[in-house]
């Protein structure tokens, strides 16, 4: 039996109905990925207590206590804390941090039964968009793994493409969920900016971070994205929100789609250009009206999101000094040396590069100059958004302007990798929902992504009308889900 091509519904009803157990799902990925991860290298740290995870699920279904996600099997990048289980943010800042607390997300899932089955690889401190810089080393692609799988969820969703997990959780700052699911053919949802608790998790900028779910369609999306949402008193940016999956299935006809030109301008493929105008063409076959609207900000974008997450990142990041966080080098007499050596053996060369233009864009006599310009535009992209969202119901766009590029293709020039965020960006910068799904497939066998943008806390409008595509998608495996 293939348990890893199933869907979370379809477990459910295998594990509701005694046709297996939590235990043996359990075992069943933990085999496929002593078989797999060598190769796709998706985990850094697989959990031994999964199994008693899975024997406690499994007394809550056989008490007749299951819920959606009881014994569903579950990987969590490794910047959420969990308690008990090593979380490193793939640095070797914080190699042998073991969390004394759950994030809420975590202690949600474990309340609801879930196993996890291990901290999944990421870009380090979830800088990058590759999974390239991790000290751990590199994730690679099911769909071919001389690719990378995007980034900074790139073990995220390698994990759920190559069949290791059910599900899992990433975190999205600028895209680090949508650009990795598009790249290995799963579904990402970046959730609008409050609906899920950052409480646990790790920071990188803190008014972009959203925890958010990687899963094999948008319905299992949705039912991840109901178990972990909701107000939490630990972070005072969350709110209350509706649950999505009683959305999932509502008619789609008439839903205004609008198509911004901008972002199919210079730089984007042919082949996802055309991939991306198909999907708009099979919305029209569905009855979604499909309208152009404008962002003209697009092209400020990538600059003003580098410098506010920059600023952040070298806000938040000060507190790893080896004293009161992370590695503590032995080298140096004095504590400036120390701390200079501590910093320099725990961060990688990507985390160094965000943290001194963050600095730099803070300081003196450069503020008015860069940051504070980057605010201006942030407010300008959430009126055009506003104007955009007057006349529509939901954006459609590429999530990325290519397909997964080869492991190592742009290492040398950084705004190389920066601009493959350039269709991701804005919506953190304005905090809206957005999800991504497989459209397309290259003349290579790559997947296509794109992505539906939606209403603050419409999150299940997007999800519904991703779904409603998925039903009518054809999809093909990679080698490692046959």
């Amino acid at each position: 039996m293939n348990l890893h091509l199933k869907s979370i519904k379809e477990l459910r009803a295998l594990l509701d109905g005694g046709d297996i157990t939590a235990p043996e799902l359990t075992q069943y990925y933990l085999d496929r990925i002593e078989k797999l991860d060598p190769t796709i290298r998706a985990f850094i740290t697989v959990n031994d207590q999964a199994m008693k995870q899975a024997e406690a699920a499994q007394k809550m279904i056989e008490s007749g206590c299951a819920g959606p996600l009881t014994g569903i099997v579950l990987g969590i990048k490794d910047n959420i804390c969990t308690k008990g289980l090593r979380t490193t943010c793939a640095s070797r800042m914080l190699e042998d941090f073991i969390p004394p607390y759950h994030a809420t997300v975590a202690a949600k899932l474990e309340e609801a039964g879930a196993v996890f089955i291990g901290k999944l690889n990421m870009d380090e401190f979830a800088m990058g968009a590759s999974t390239t810089t991790s000290y751990f080393g590199v994730t690679r692609n099911p769909y071919d793994t001389d690719r990378v799988p995007g980034g900074s969820s790139g073990g995220s969703a390698a994990a759920v493409a190559a069949g290791l997990c059910v599900a899992s959780l990433g975190s999205d700052t600028g895209g680090s969920i949508r650009q990795p699911a598009s790249f290995c053919g799963v579904t990402g949802l970046k959730p609008t900016y409050g609906r899920v608790s950052r409480s646990g998790l790790i920071a990188f900028a803190s008014s972009l971070d959203q925890i958010g779910p990687i899963g094999k369609s948008a319905r299992d999306c949705a039912v991840l994205l109901d178990a972990v949402s909701g107000a939490d008193p630990l972070d005072m940016t969350s709110k209350p929100s509706d649950p999505v999956l009683p959305q999932m299935g509502k008619p789609v006809a008439g839903t205004v789609i609008g198509i911004p030109q901008e972002f199919f301008g210079e730089g984007l493929s042919a082949e996802v250009r055309a991939a991306v105008e198909a999907a708009a063409g099979e919305f029209e076959a569905m009855g979604c009206v499909i309208k152009e609207v404008s962002m003209p900000s697009l092209k400020y974008a990538i600059p003003a999101y580098y410098l506010i997450a920059s600023a952040e990142a070298s806000s938040n990041l000060a507190r790893y000094d080896g004293v009161r966080y992370g590695h503590l080098s032995q080298e140096g007499e004095t504590f400036d040396q120390r701390l200079i050596a501590t910093r320099n053996e725990g961060f990688g060369r990507e985390v160094k590069r965000r943290i001194l233009l963050g600095t730099y864009a803070l300081s003196s006599g450069y503020f008015d100059a860069y940051y504070k310009k980057a605010c201006l535009l942030r407010r300008r992209i959430r009126r055009e958004y506003e104007e955009i969202f007057k006349t529509c119901d939901c954006i459609l766009t590429p999530t990325a302007p290519e397909i997964a590029f080869r492991i190592g293709e742009k290492g040398g020039d950084p705004t190389e990798m920066y601009l493959a965020d350039i269709y991701t960006v804005t919506v953190n910068i304005a905090g809206l929902p957005a999800v991504s799904t497989t459209c397309g497939y290259s003349s290579e066998g790559m997947p296509i992504g794109m992505s539906l943008v939606g209403k603050a806390f419409a999150d299940g409008e997007i999800l519904n009308l991703a779904d409603a595509f998925e039903k009518k998608f054809q999809y093909v495996l990679n080698d490692f889900c046959l």
